[in-house]
């Protein structure tokens, strides 16, 4: 039996989710693979931060926040008045990097928002953790396109894991079955669609909805952000798009280097035109190799009812690999939640510690 502490940096509906799955799967992990686990740490943007060797008690911690997320939300709240988590902490940090230095933990569950441009401050956060021996997992992209192998590498060097399972198609297994599940394959190309928000909003525009109708539901079930730019405008399909190429082709890309074009121009006229002709735009996301280099785009295109990526409505995803080994395999996931996101999580620290 192998007893493990664990630090939650980020308690927004991914982390939350990833508490209540350790959960619900308290039993089993014992059970099947010998693990038990304390929180020790959890860490938000909003709402302060709580450490506790000891462990935290999770029911109070999520009551803590939920209960104040609500109060926010429905104005009941003023956010000055708003309870942080520091109210059952016994040690106080002063940033989250503190709070990494801080935690005593074996393991690093990071998620924190992404930064397409940098991959800060999410990088530091983990590099920090494997330089203090915690096995380090996340489901941010931005360390995976901006420092794959500096983060790979200090983790070999530490004899710990730098996991990311989330970062593409939530806790679909994508990385995990080309590291242990498909031997000597190489991957030459892929095509899908990875990005759930922008097939939804189309999926809508399908059904008679406006472009801005139809951005305003995805943030309404909280699919999009405030600010949807990072989605309509191609920006998260990208990165997506970077840390595929750049973990499984062993090409490393940035998302500024994959050619990018969103959703904005297709107008409620190309749609019905589009129904016209018996086809469905889609934001396709493309790599193929080409040598010792990797050409990968993001763009809008009209798709037959020939093509696999016709069928794939609403924040529905699916991604087609092309491997020298195999042909074409293709992995779908079907209106993913946080909950997907949080597996994937779990996935992660399973096999970092077994």
């Amino acid at each position: 039996m192998s007893h493990y502490r664990l630090a939650l940096l980020g308690f927004g509906n991914v982390g939350r989710a990833l508490a209540r799955l350790l959960q619900r799967k308290e039993a089993e992990l014992e059970d099947c693979y010998g693990i038990t686990y304390t929180v020790t740490g959890i860490a938000t943007g909003r709402h302060g931060a709580a450490i506790d060797p000891a462990g935290l008690d999770l029911d109070k911690a999520l009551q803590l926040v939920e209960s104040d997320r609500e109060a926010y939300h429905t104005r009941r709240v003023h956010p000055k008045g708003a309870r942080s988590l520091s109210m059952i902490t016994r040690l106080p940090v002063s940033d989250s990097l503190d709070f990494v230095r801080k935690c005593p933990a074996n393991v690093l569950f990071e998620n924190s928002p992404v930064n397409h441009q940098t991959g800060q401050p999410a990088i530091d956060h983990l590099h920090l953790a494997l330089e203090q021996g915690m096995h380090a997992i996340t489901a941010n992209k931005g360390p995976v396109v901006h420092a794959y192998r500096e983060l790979t590498e200090l983790a070999e060097k530490m004899g710990r894991k730098f996991y990311f399972e989330s970062t593409v198609m939530d806790g679909a297994p994508i990385f995990s079955l080309f590291r242990s599940a498909l031997p000597a394959a190489q991957l030459l190309g892929f095509r899908g669609i990875l990005n759930s928000t922008t097939n939804l909003i189309l999926t809508h525009m399908e059904n008679g909805e406006s472009f801005d109708k139809a951005v305003k539901y995805t943030q309404s079930i909280g699919l999009a952000e405030t600010d949807p730019s990072a989605d309509v405008d191609g920006w998260d399909a990208a990165i997506k798009v970077a840390a595929l190429v750049t973990v499984l082709m062993g090409i490393p890309i940035t998302p500024q280097q994959v050619e990018r074009t969103g959703i904005r121009g297709i107008t409620a006229e190309r749609i019905k035109a589009a129904k016209a002709d018996g086809k469905r735009w889609k934001l396709v996301c493309t790599a193929e190799r080409k040598g010792e280099t990797v050409s990968s785009r993001v763009a809008p295109e009209l798709v037959s009812p020939a093509s696999p990526l016709y069928s794939i409505a609403g924040s529905t995803s699916i991604v087609e690999f092309q491997t020298d080994v195999l042909g074409d395999l293709s992995i779908m996931e079907t209106s993913p939640t946080p909950a997907n996101t949080a597996y994937g999580l779990l996935a992660d620290f399973i096999n970092a510690v077994r």
